[in-house]
């Protein structure tokens, strides 16, 4: 069964945020910006059944005349980016940087084989069954940006700006946020998996790193001057959110570094921060193992391994976290 639902949150001046129906693995935020004049997307959602809700809900808002023309990629993991293929005609921005994630993804038709082929007495099997199952991506060719751009792209539609801006290495190689100055606005894209008491949200997950770019990427969201952020993941934010989110990374960064100089390896490490109890609200810890894993990586210059090598560990620290006789939980649908 696929995931259905999402709630679409009015921001003000024609831009709304998409956001899905629960926390876990692919379920992303994203951005709608109408005017007289066009309209676009900011991130889709992971496969085409969820991207065809989001195009229904989007074209209620539409007015005569107007299409969805544009989509603006914050980053290359197949959740932001895969569902773009319902708009086959669309122009997709992306940053340059952005192609080097492109190519250490699996295609989403590898995916998909990965998840319904995959023995489900394995941690891995069992792990991509459980959280990615639900997705379908039969049927999805891979997608393909149209334009790609470094440093800033300022665009206009109709009479609201929208100004881009390519970030350096942290969620991964090529990210950007997308700052919408008349709605008071930005979209972060994976800088911040973002949480509240009222709506707890998932551990982050980053594959590049390093943490301080993250960090520093937070600050250029708060110096925009923005009073809503809409994160790649999660609840909307306001500032204090955004602080509260730099404390979270600040946190795993410092553990990480105590932990390398003490000679610990790195999946150890991620085992040891989650023993720590500092976050227990948020799900998903075990992707501590990739985040840490890249921090660790930033520190000693080693090889980043291939992505089903890094899912692996993951699954098995989240099997460890179950607990020995516990099965695996079937995926939510």
């Amino acid at each position: 069964m696929s995931i259905t639902g999402g709630d679409v949150v009015d921001l003000g001046r024609g831009l709304y945020a998409w956001l899905p129906p629960k926390r876990g693995w692919g379920l992303a935020n994203c951005g709608l910006l109408v005017s007289p004049r066009g309209a676009l997307w900011i991130d889709t959602p992971y496969d085409a059944v969820l991207a065809g809700q989001f195009l229904t809900e989007s074209t209620k808002r539409l007015p005569d005349g107007v299409g969805i023309d544009r989509v603006i990629v914050t980053h290359a993991n197949g959740d932001h980016f895969w569902g773009a293929g319902v708009l086959p005609d669309a122009e997709i921005i992306a940053t340059r940087e952005a192609r080097e994630h492109i190519h250490y993804e699996p295609t989403p038709k590898q995916q998909h084989a990965l998840v319904a082929t995959g023995d489900p007495a394995t941690p891995l099997g069992g792990y991509l069954a459980r959280h990615f199952g639900p997705f379908d991506w039969s049927q999805t060719e891979p997608v393909v940006p149209t334009t790609y751009f470094t440093g800033e792209l300022e665009l206009t539609l109709g009479e609201y700006p929208v100004q881009i801006s390519a970030l350096p290495s942290a969620h991964t190689t090529g990210d950007l946020m997308v700052h919408l100055p008349a709605q008071g606005a930005v979209f972060t894209g994976d800088i911040i998996f973002s949480s509240t008491p009222e709506q707890p949200g998932d551990h982050p997950v980053h594959w590049a790193g390093p943490l301080s770019n993250l960090i520093a990427a937070c600050e250029r969201v708060l110096a925009t001057g923005a009073e809503t952020v809409v994160p790649g993941h999660g609840p909307l934010l306001d500032r204090a959110g955004v602080r509260d989110h730099i404390v979270y990374l600040e946190y795993v960064r410092e553990r990480a570094h105590a932990f390398h100089t003490a000679g610990i390896p790195a999946v150890e490490a991620a085992r040891r921060v989650i023993g720590e109890g500092r976050y227990p609200e948020l799900g998903l810890p075990e992707r501590l193992v990739v985040t840490i894993g890249s921090e660790y990586r930033q520190l000693d210059g080693s090889e980043l391994p291939g992505v089903l090598q890094v899912m692996t560990e993951v699954a098995v620290v989240a099997r460890e976290l179950e607990g020995p006789h516990e099965p695996a939980r079937p995926a939510e649908q």
